[in-house]
């Protein structure tokens, strides 16, 4: 009996790593990624919620086995870590090509299956990549600002090819706003601070019935301004207009 209790801490001991190896081992079965990939997103677990403390909704407001096109805002260089954590689902996005000229970064983009694309807005690969993404029932991330914003304004100029990508697709836009993401000047900075950040969902936006959306640029135009406005409301602003950058863009509609 004396030697039991003498071993009873430390069988209690072993068992708490046991435990945990358990549970991990269980949620990788869960787990939509490989086993790799999920080590991946428990890193970016990590990041977001202890070094930059995100807050992200419960759930994406969109069903698992179903496509959607996200369009957010865009304030750092780590901004796809807090969706993807929000989301919950891997997110393909799309990303200036330019950066896979970097080795490293090229195999991170084949990676995670990232869409590298022209600046252009003409690059049709990529977006027959996406396209067929969404479609299929995947997740396509875009920040139509295609930049980040380092300015006061809530948005920049932004480009109309997201809602002609979901229209194509046949699924809905999901608007997603960021407030506080670290950022200052560079892609590694936001490394090196520590942040309050939040992640919000609007409803999705149906594009059933948008298809003369692709061929009128002026109804592109102001389909992507009311879609740029949910976004901008989710952050709390109902007076901002939004403007459009190349031959769809111009003065905005005031409503």
């Amino acid at each position: 009996m004396d030697r039991l209790t003498e071993l009873l801490p430390l069988l209690v001991i072993a068992a708490v790593p046991l435990g945990y190896a358990v549970w991990i081992g269980a949620a990788l079965r869960r787990s939509p990624y490989t086993i790799d990939q999920s080590l991946v997103f428990f890193g970016n677990v990590l990041l977001t919620r202890l070094l930059w403390r995100a807050e992200v909704p419960a759930r994406l407001p969109v069903p698992n086995d179903r496509g959607a096109v996200l369009i957010a805002n865009h304030r750092s260089s780590v901004d796809p870590f807090f969706i993807q954590l929000a989301a919950r689902r891997r997110v393909h996005w799309m990303v200036a090509a330019e950066y896979a000229t970097n080795p490293i970064i090229a195999w991170l983009y084949r990676y995670t299956q990232t869409i590298p694309a022209s600046r252009s807005g003409r690059d049709t690969a990529a977006t027959k990549r996406a396209i067929d993404l969404a479609a299929g029932g995947g997740l396509v991330g875009l920040f139509p600002e295609g930049r980040v914003n380092t300015t006061e304004r809530p948005l920049l100029e932004c480009r109309p090819g997201a809602v002609a990508i979901a229209v194509k697709a046949g699924v809905p836009i999901v608007p997603v706003h960021l407030t506080g993401s670290p950022y200052a000047g560079t892609a590694l900075s936001p490394f090196l601070m520590t942040a309050r950040v939040k992640v919000r969902f609007g409803e999705p936006i149906e594009t059933i019935g948008w298809s003369e959306t692709i061929d009128d640029r002026q109804v592109l135009a102001e389909r992507t301004r009311d879609v740029l406005r949910a976004v901008v409301r989710l952050g709390g602003d109902s007076t901002f207009e939004p403007t459009l950058s190349g031959r769809a863009g111009g003065t905005a509609v005031p409503r």
